[in-house]
Parts: C-alpha cells; structure tokens; sequence
C-alpha cells in the first residue's frame, strides 16, 4: 500500500464515475487508487467480476467495501483512508461460498491482513471533513503525466523478471511495436537473402583454408578465424529467418488476456542458445579484426617472422574467444536477453538502453579505437621503408600491393562495422522519444495513461534497421576479398579434379613484410654497402630460434680458379657467386635437385661431383640466381687446381650433403 500512499500525494481529487460506487458518503476519489489502477475506467475493468456478488447481495459490506479499494475517498492533501480489517474479514467470509459457485477466489491483493486492525464504519467521520465543497473538486482535476503504465495485456509472470520501459513484469508487444506486418515481412526475407550471401562467402574463405591450411599463416591466420565467427553468425539469422518468431516471442494466451510478447531472460532455451551464438561470435569476430592488426604490426614494425608470431597463438586465442564468453557468461547472468521480432533472433540491448551501451557500443566502440591505431601504424611503417630505402622495382610493387591490399580490407571491414555502430547510436538516442510516440498512439487502446505534454514524436524509419541487418552481415564478406584470387580458382580446380596441388611458394604477403630491410640499419649503412636484411622471428625450417637470423649476404669478387681437361687442354676460369639463404621465407623455396651425385674414386680420393644449382648475384639483391652446371662428362677428366684460398660461402640453412659440398670444393682430383 506504500506505492498507492506516496501515489496520492501527486494527485487531486475528482468525481466518483464507477457505477458500483454512486449514492455513497462521499462523492470523490483519487488516482491510482489502493490497487495501483491509474483511472476509473480501469478501475471499472477490474470490478466487473464482482458485480455479479454486490447484485446477489452475499453481504451489505461487500460494496463498500470494494469501492474503498477501488475508489476511495479523497481527503485532505497528502492523507489515505484505508479500510479496516474487520471489514474485508466479514465481506470475506459471507461471500466465499457464492464465490466458489462462480468460480472466483479471494484476490491476494485483497486479502485483509494487509489492512489496519480496527473495528470502524467506512469512510471516517473525519474523513468527510474537507475544505471545500466536494463538488468544486471537479474544477481542480488536472491532468499530468502518469509515465508508462503496462495494460494488461502485456503483463507476464512475476518470476520472469520482464522489465519494459521501466515496469517490471511488463514486456514489449511482438512482432514489433513500431512497424506493421507488410514492413516485417519484407524486412524478414531481406535478411534471410543477406545472411545466405554472406554464410556462403564466409564458409567459402574457410573451406580455401582447409584445401591447403599451409597457405595461410599468420600474420593473415586471424581472417580465417574472423571467416569462422560470420559463418556462424550468418547461419543464425538465417535460423532466425526460418523460426520467424516462434522464438522471439512469447505465445498468445487468450485465456489470461494476454497478447504476444518479446521473449526475455533465460527461460526460453531455443531463444537462450541463439543470444549465445550470436552474441559471442558477434563480438569473437570482432576481438580477431584487432588480433589481425596486432599480427600485421608485429609484422611491419618490428619485423617478427611467421613463427615468433605463431608463438603467440595461444594467447591471440585465449583473448579472441575468452572476452567474448566472459561477456557471454555476464549477460546470462544479468538476464538480459531479449527477443528480436524483427529478424527472428535473440540478442540484447533491443529494449534496455543499459545493456546496449555497455555490452554492444563500449566493446565495439574499443576494438574499433584499438585496430585502426595498430593498422595506421603498420601502414606508416611500411610506406617509409617504400620511400627510404632502396628497393628492388620487383618487390616495390610487391609492398604497394600488399599496403593496398590490406587498406581495402580494413576499409571493407570498417565502413560497415562503423555503419552498425553508428544505427546502434541511433537507436540509444532516439528510443526514449519512439517509445513516447507509441504510447501516444496506442494509449486508448490499451487503455493507460496518455503521456503528458509530447514535445517530438518520431518513429523509426524500416530503412535504418534494414542497414543495420544488411551491416551486420557485410560484414563478414571481406574475407572472401582476401582470399580470392588466381591461386584460390588454380587450388579449388586441382581439389575438385582430385589433384592436390602441394604449393611451394611464398606467400606474398608475408615476404613483402618480412623482406624489408632493418629500418634502422638501413639509415645507419654506409653507401653502397650490401643491406643485410633481418627477421626477428624465427624460418618455418624447425631448427629456428627467436633471435634475428642472416636472410642476405653480398660476397662481391671472389675468383675460384677452375681448370677443366677436357681432352683439349683449354682452361676456363668461372666466377663463384655467394649463395643466399631464404630462412624468411618460411620454408618456402626449397632447393630442386633433380640429378643425384655420383661417387667416383679417382687416384685413391673420394669425390662428389654434383648437379644442382649455385645461385649467382648479377644484382646485389637479386633473390633468384642461375646455378653454375658442370658437365657430366668432366668427372672422368676434370682436376681443380686452388691457386688461392677456398672463400667462405655464408649459409643459412643448409643440409649435411651441402656442408660437405662446400669443404670438399676446393680439394684436387
């Protein structure tokens, strides 16, 4: 009864309209009444099951005892009189058996211990004492703003913890409280059109990952993932869109006056499982979008190699996934899951402003700040190794690929990202006002309270949300930007031809990053000194550490002097090149010996003659030399003569027959 006293206090008096309560004592009351009813119409609503009682007569005390509840009398400002217990006990007790035979029972927001013990007629003696005439109450009956009361037919059961706009056991109407079917239907299969678009790019970049799950490494891994979170995420709301809203809402129940209702908290277990899914890849897809960028920072500023990345893995995934089920897991707790009629889904923040900006906004809002910052960063890298040192024409248009590249990936991720927050931002602050102008226009029909004074109505326009479901799915579609091209289609042919095309390659991406030159050792060399490129990260060979590892050595003039017999006594001197070692590349480019070396015992010496391939450096960074071939024939005649000391050729790499190679060459025959 606190909430009717304090209730009072706001109100004035006005005329008794009920029909049940005319030809009393007293002649006005106030609103809301002792039963929480905000105006006699209501009121009138509430009393009609007991009509039948008052006209059978089942006791003198049961009409006034009912209008003291329903309409009580208005006293002085600030003051209710509350009847006594004695008398709800004896209309109670003389009307229980006709109140079985209608098949009623005692209400229990009437049941008389909750009334004062005293033994007094209704109303008090001094209760009828006022200031003025009752009937110029009337004149001072002014209107005011009731807020939201929730009818009836949005009530739902205590023990469900239903919160709508700001009344508890209350919840939103379903499908939707702003747009009509025909808006609702189409707005529906659009979904379901953009959600198998997406569902198949996205399981299309995953399912090229696992035709060669060797082509993908990080620092580009992490889209892989982020493919994995918008297949599942694509795949319910194209659930959503077969469910309609089966799941969304809660069921009519004609029976107890109730209409369709948004289904809230973790009661329903269908609705539960989708908030689940949808909400932790949601925010998963989003936790590996900025991985992705500290990968590729790692990678550009730094220079870390593919294997000191991957080292990280564990953490990358421990974030990725942990935050968002954390969130998961809080929000499940919290019980702030809510139905969405529109797309058929649950999620949250459709109906509580709170849950919106602290568990949508703040952590999108975050992760958004945190990526570009990284991505801006590895892009001004970049561009000043293209611009300060000097590069190759090959592996210049190699790195401007790449910066394109990735800037058209983020920039495709980021447009609708930005665009989904941007209606979220919308929707926090406009709500208050849509709310306002659906209470105007439906306030007769659910009989409560209009709202007082309306400044600004507003409805959502269908646009809006339709870009923010049309958003919330592109945004999954850029994977496919990454992983489409010539070799994708040549990879999907050999699959499904029943080839399996083992690629030896790098991948371009990751060489471009971890060809660079140190930057700083770049700045500090002397001119025209060879650049001793680095990687501070380990080569994809299994025999690396985390320290940086030699990817280029210049060895300018060394002279080896070659005497061949061919029969004819002619002596031919070669130029030995240095040989490079490609660690960086990941394992990549393996050396192709097509011919096996042959062992021959000339005058009591055991020698390798051996057919493969020394690279030669016509350019001092040149990454791909001819190997310097001897004739087959000459190891019946040829003698290599030293004339002066074996150069040291730098390897980085090698395997135990080529180490023997290299400290046999400059034995003679």
């Amino acid at each position: 009864m606190l909430l009717a006293i304090e209730s009072h206090s706001e109100f004035t008096c006005e005329p008794i309209r009920l029909r049940m309560c005319q030809d009393l004592p007293y002649n006005t009351t106030f609103m809301p009444n002792l039963l929480n009813h905000y105006d006699q119409q209501t009121a009138a609503l509430a009393m009609e099951p007991f009509h039948p009682m008052v006209n059978l007569m089942c006791s003198a005390d049961l009409r006034m005892f009912l209008c003291a509840l329903y309409a009580p009398v208005c006293t002085e400002y600030g003051r209710v009189s509350m009847p006594c217990r004695s008398l709800c006990q004896q209309a109670k007790d003389e009307c229980n058996k006709l109140m079985e035979i209608f098949g009623l029972a005692w209400p229990d927001d009437m049941e008389c211990s909750r009334f004062p013990d005293c033994d007094e007629p209704y109303p008090r003696p001094e209760d009828l004492v006022t200031s003025s005439d009752p009937t110029d109450q009337s004149s001072m009956t002014v209107q005011r703003d009731y807020g939201f009361w929730c009818p009836r037919e949005l009530k739902v059961d205590p023990d469900l913890g239903y919160i709508f706009m700001g009344r508890k056991d209350c919840s939103a109407p379903c499908p939707s409280m702003f747009f009509n079917q025909q808006e609702l239907t189409f707005t529906r299969y659009f979904i379901g059109v953009v959600s198998i678009i997406c569902l198949s790019a996205t399981l299309f970049t995953f399912l090229t990952f696992l035709i060669d799950v060797t082509r993908f490494r990080y620092p580009e891994r992490p889209i892989i993932f982020y493919a994995v979170c918008y297949v599942m995420v694509s795949l319910v709301f194209f659930l959503g869109f077969l469910l309609e809203d089966r799941v969304a809402c809660n069921a009519i129940s004609p029976s107890q006056f109730r209409a369709s209702t948004i289904t809230q908290g973790s009661h329903n277990k269908a609705c539960t499982l989708l908030f689940m899914v949808l909400y932790f890849f949601t925010m998963a897809g989003s936790m590996w979008w900025v991985i992705l960028t500290i990968t590729w920072f790692l990678a550009a500023v730094p220079k870390w190699g593919s294997e000191a990345i991957e080292k990280k893995a564990l953490l990358f995934h421990a974030v990725a996934w942990g935050l968002p089920g954390a969130l998961t897991v809080t929000l499940l707790a919290l019980n702030k899951i809510e139905g969405d009629g529109i797309s058929g889904v649950c999620f949250i923040g459709l109906y509580d402003i709170d849950a919106l900006r602290w568990f949508v906004l703040a952590p999108l809002c975050l992760n958004v700040a945190v990526g570009v910052s990284l991505l801006l960063v590895g892009i001004v890298a970049l561009n000043r190794v293209r611009m300060e040192i000097p590069l190759e024409k090959e592996n210049q248009t190699k790195l401007v690929k790449f910066m394109i590249r990735m800037g058209v990936f983020s920039v495709l991720y980021l447009v609708p990202l930005l665009t989904v927050i941007g209606c979220y931002l919308y929707e926090h602050t406009y709500r208050n006002i849509w709310e306002t102008t659906w209470m105007e226009e439906n306030c007769r029909r659910y009989h409560i309270p209009c709202p007082y004074k309306v400044e600004q109505t507003s409805r959502p326009v269908i646009v809006l949300f339709l870009i923010k479901y049309l958003m919330m799915l592109v945004v999954g579609i850029p994977s496919v930007f990454w992983v489409g091209s010539k070799k994708t289609c040549f990879e999907w042919a050999s699959f499904l031809h029943g080839h399996r095309h083992k690629d030896s390659g790098v991948n371009e991406s990751r060489q471009v990053l971890q060809e660079q030159p140190d930057f700083a050792q770049s700045l500090l060399r002397e001119p025209n000194t060879p650049v001793i490129r680095k990687s501070r990260g380990t080569s994809t060979q299994g025999t690396s550490t985390h320290a940086s590892s030699t990817h280029l050595a210049v060895l300018d003039d060394l002279d080896e002097p070659v005497r061949t017999h061919h029969g004819h006594g002619a002596s031919t001197r070669s130029k030995a090149s240095s040989v490079h070692s490609k660690a960086s590349y990941h394992g990549s480019l393996r050396r192709i010996r097509d011919d096996r070396s042959d062992t021959m015992v000339y005058r009591g010496t055991e020698q390798r003659s051996f057919h493969g391939s020394m690279p030669r450096l016509d350019h001092p960074l040149s990454t791909h030399s001819s190997l310097h071939q001897i004739d087959a024939r000459s190891r019946h005649s040829s003698q290599r003569d030293v004339s002066e000391a074996p150069p040291t050729l730098i390897t980085h790499g090698t395997t135990a027959s080529d180490s023997r190679v290299s400290e046999n060459d400059g034995t003679s025959a």
